[in-house]
Order: structure tokens, then C-alpha cells, then sequence
């Protein structure tokens, strides 16, 4: 692995979503085609020819890759920027170890929503001087939903901390609207107590357990745990 082909992965894992060929010298090193192909062999990367420019993104071996190279030793002959990197990674790790949690829950597409900008789109709609009446307009994430999947995972889950998985969830609070819903786990997912975990053995999903998977970043997530 050299240090190029380490320094795409990682700026990949910190896009979390398909990054155009042409844009990856704006975000780190471009990526020379025996790279790619190297890459791709490797089972790392994705490589979406069927649009132009081509794309790229990590696969579930690719973000597994780089949660090792974080804490891991650079590549050989790193330069000064390239050893700095390093070790800002691996203080991350010590963080992501501390706190138990994987890369794909802090990085994210740049694009994608944020609860502070729910907040400020709601405070925005509102007219100046009108006190509001507390009804959530349409449309708009009421933070209600989070306190509902927080009820629901107490009455599913055996014990606190034990994994439910999403498929009873969504049966569970099935009048909430899917968009809703996921938008909800990905933003309570980031609670010191929530965690969404993707099911390790995955030949037990069933098709549905499929479908109910929340996606965050490039991890397909299946299972919600909460200590209560």
C-alpha cells in the first residue's frame, strides 16, 4: 500500500458517500488508474464506470481497512504532513476506542442534513413576534420521534444495552414516515448511550432485515442498542 493510495482511502472514509474521479485532487492525491485497479482488486474501493465522471467509494473492506490504518504505522517514507496526519489518526482511534465507536458514525456526506439545520430551517419558517403553538409543521423531523424510538427500544429490548433489531423497530413505529424514522436513528445515534451496529453474521438477515438497514456513511446498520 503506498502512502497515495492509504491518503485516497482515508479522504474517501472522511467523504463517507461516491467521490468523482475528477474532484479527488481538490481533497487530497488523484488516484492513477494501476491504483485504482490495485484498489479495486483489493475489494476497497467501488469504482461506478456507468457515470462521468467515473466514482469511487469504499466498500464495507474499505472502511474496515481504514479503521485499521487508524493507529496503524504510515506508509513507508511518509513526508513531515504525512506523519502529522498519522498521528492525529491515531489519537482519533484512541477516542473511537474509548467511546466505542466506528468510523462510519463521525464521518459523513458533506451534503447530508444536520440537526442544526432542522433547527435553524424551523426558527426560519416562524414569523417574527407569533408564539408557536408547538405543532410541528409538515415535512420537518419532530423531535418526538427520537423520544418514541428511545419508548419503543425499552419495550422490545430484554435489558438495556441488549441489541433489537430494526425490522421490529419499524414494525414497532410503523406510522412514522421511513424518512423520518432514519433520519431520526442517524441523528439519536450520536447520544453517548445509542449506538447502530450492523450485524456481523449476515447470512441471519433475512430480506427484510435488509430492507429495515439504516445506512450511515457506507455501513448498512441493522441493530439498535441503547443503555438505558
Amino acid at each position: 500500500m503506498t502512502g497515495t493510495e492509504a491518503a485516497v482511502l482515508l479522504v474517501l472514509m472522511a467523504e463517507a458517500t461516491a467521490v468523482k474521479n475528477s474532484e479527488l485532487k481538490n481533497l487530497g492525491p488523484s488516484l492513477d488508474k494501476p491504483s485504482r485497479d490495485k484498489l479495486t482488486k483489493m475489494g476497497l474501493i467501488d469504482v461506478d464506470t456507468a457515470v462521468r465522471p467515473m466514482t469511487l467509494e469504499l466498500t464495507d473492506a474499505g472502511w474496515r481497512f481504514c479503521s485499521d490504518l487508524m493507529g496503524g504505522a504510515p506508509p513507508a517514507r511518509p513526508t513531515g504532513a504525512g506523519k502529522a496526519l498519522f498521528t492525529v489518526l491515531a489519537g482519533l482511534r484512541r477516542w473511537l476506542d474509548t467511546s466505542q465507536t466506528r468510523p462510519a458514525e463521525i464521518f459523513s456526506p458533506r451534503s447530508g442534513p444536520t440537526s442544526d439545520a432542522v433547527v435553524d430551517t424551523q426558527s426560519a419558517a416562524e414569523p417574527a413576534g407569533v408564539e408557536t403553538t408547538g405543532v410541528e409543521p409538515a415535512g420537518v423531523e419532530p423531535a418526538g420521534v427520537e423520544a418514541r424510538i428511545r419508548e419503543a427500544y425499552a419495550r422490545l429490548a430484554p435489558e438495556p444495552g441488549r441489541p433489537i433489531r430494526l425490522t421490529r423497530l419499524r414494525t414497532e413505529l410503523s406510522d412514522i414516515p421511513r424518512d423520518e424514522l432514519d433520519d431520526a436513528l442517524v441523528r439519536l445515534r450520536r447520544a453517548p448511550d445509542v449506538s447502530l451496529i450492523p450485524e456481523e453474521n449476515q447470512k441471519t438477515l433475512s430480506d427484510a432485515d435488509h430492507d429495515a438497514a439504516v445506512v450511515v456513511g457506507n455501513q448498512r446498520n441493522h441493530l439498535l442498542e441503547i443503555e438505558l
